[in-house]
């Protein structure tokens, strides 16, 4: 009797290990079933102005890496101002989607926009179909909260129209690596404004703001679900744009300080360069660095964060710019200039994670209160070193909340406990974790 007990107990811890494994095979089998493990790149224009905007089809163009996950296909965080939807064509059945910022979405917040039409190139990457495809380009409209569609186009793989070619090969260093791109995330650093005799000092420099992404909670547990990339973009000239000083630099990926005027805010509108240089490169994330020594930087969700090398501040310049890019973090703070108009409509509840309306707070960190924390919560000194629902956030000093009185995305403290669940679940989703 006892030795027929151990062979039930094996058999059903065999089939435990089957069930547990099916899910896993399935998901993988879906990937491989619709797609090939490398990327469609659709390079698109969004143009228009604060009232309008439309999309047109730049350039298509298959690039050999896909690095993102196998099993986390449909983007379920509902993050960013924009959507990318792939269908199966012959099913009509979706099987990819992703959601992500543009400048451009910001720039239609701003005064210019009231008076002008502009149009600026943007760029996404999917992975790379195997049989037609119908992609959906899908905007969220402030009015309502809700994604609707710009641009829906069919795609067959096989088109002559699809550029295939070998772009740049850059000098590419592993400075970190941990395993599969696929479940692991690969954050990429560029060098913007290092000329080729500096490329050592690039690599050196990548290298100390991974040690210090590292040091900071949450990162410092997750260091091992990383690899990083430093790859060596060469400029004609060092440094970075100044337009408000009249300094112009020629250099790869045209960043400029005086971003909507606002002298810090350093940003990109050539995403076509960015993306010309990561074509060979598994990458989740990218962060350009920048090698000037003024304070400044910039970062939109899934798209891509930037910030200056030598600046006493840059270590955490990086990681609140990061947090943006990375984990769809808002800006906490409240009283610093800004360009925008209008950035959040106070009736709806902001898809970012770590503030709140209080339309739907139970969507965002409510669980993360202390019993008996009063919403709103008084900054007094029962409350203010605690997580609570604090008035003030999202550039606005009212109606706009924050989970704690301090943290990284406002003031370079620590990260609060809704941005640092929000991080873990951005490194889950990219290592094909549940999240």
């Amino acid at each position: 009797m006892p030795k027929n007990n151990s062979i039930m107990k094996k058999t059903i811890h065999l089939i435990l290990g089957i069930l547990c494994f099916i899910p896993s095979l399935f998901a993988q089998t879906t990937f491989d079933t619709y797609f090939e493990r490398k990327s469609l790149r659709i390079d698109f224009s969004l143009s228009g102005n604060a009232k309008e905007q439309s999309a047109a089809i730049e350039q298509l163009r298959k690039e050999p890496v896909w690095g993102g996950p196998l099993n986390n296909l449909i983007d379920q965080f509902y993050y960013g101002g924009y959507y990318v939807n792939i269908y199966d064509k012959a099913t009509d059945k979706l099987i990819y989607s992703r959601g992500f910022n543009t400048l451009f979405e910001e720039w239609r917040t701003t005064d210019q926009a009231k008076t002008e039409t502009q149009a600026w190139t943007n760029s996404v990457s999917v992975p790379y179909p195997k049989n037609p495809i119908v992609m959906e380009l899908t905007a969220r409209d402030r009015s309502d909260m809700q994604f609707h569609t710009l641009l829906k186009m069919d795609i067959d793989p096989s088109s002559i129209f699809i550029d295939q070619g070998n772009l740049k090969a850059n000098r590419v260093t592993p400075i970190l690596s941990n395993g599969d791109s696929n479940e692991k995330v690969d954050l990429v650093f560029l060098a913007e404004g290092y000329t080729a005799a500096e490329q050592d000092k690039f690599v050196a420099d990548a290298k100390r703001f991974m040690e210090a992404l590292f040091k900071t909670p949450p990162y410092d547990q997750r260091k091992n679900d990383f690899n990083v990339w430093a790859v060596g973009s060469v400029s004609e000239e060092s440094g970075t744009d100044s337009s408000g000083k009249g300094i112009f630099k020629n250099t790869i990926f045209n960043t400029g300080y005086y971003t909507f005027g606002i002298d810090r805010y350093l940003t990109t509108r050539d995403m076509k360069s960015i993306r010309d240089a990561v074509w060979n490169v598994p990458t989740d994330a990218i962060f350009i660095l920048i090698n000037a020594d003024t304070y400044g930087g910039g970062g939109m969700y899934n798209f891509y964060a930037c910030g200056t090398a030598d600046h006493p501040k840059t270590p955490v310049v990086f990681t609140h710019e990061f947090g943006h890019s990375f984990a769809g973090l808002a800006d906490e703070y409240f009283s610093s200039e800004v360009a925008y108009n209008d950035f959040y409509n106070l009736k709806f509840e902001p898809w970012e994670p770590n503030i709140t309306t209080l339309v739907n707070f139970e969507s965002k960190w409510k669980d993360l209160l202390p019993a008996g924390t009063p919403i709103p919560t008084p900054l007094d000194d029962a409350h203010k070193d605690k997580c609570g629902v604090f008035e003030g956030g999202g550039y606005l000093p009212k109606g706009i909340y924050r989970p704690v009185d301090h943290c990284m995305m406002r003031d370079y403290a620590p990260f609060c406990p809704a941005c640092t669940r929000a991080i873990n679940r951005m490194i889950d989703y990219f290592c094909d974790k549940k999240y």
